[in-house]
């Protein structure tokens, strides 16, 4: 038991350690902010046309209401399928 007890006080010791070597830009630093993990502030993606899940649906669907105003004869025909 007592060898149990020292192992734990290592892994947490190892573990703290660990945790405050990884924030010592983000603790020490000016800005004091973590880094931007998400895929829209990720200026290299955004080159490569690469957004995140809500960008891309939004442009889809633009697209897509864009595309339905300039063919109002296929929307039409559609609506009499739907109808039949």
């Amino acid at each position: 038991m007592k060898g149990f007890g020292i192992l734990v006080l290592a892994t947490l010791a190892v573990v703290g350690l660990s945790l405050l070597l990884l924030g010592v830009q983000t603790f020490f630093s000016k800005r004091r902010k973590f880094p931007e993990m998400h895929v829209g502030g990720n200026k290299a993606l955004a080159k490569k046309g690469i957004y995140c899940v809500q960008t891309q649906d939004a442009l889809a669907r633009r697209d897509a209401a864009s595309t339905m105003k300039t063919k109002p004869e296929e929307v039409e025909d559609a609506a009499d399928e739907n109808e039949r």
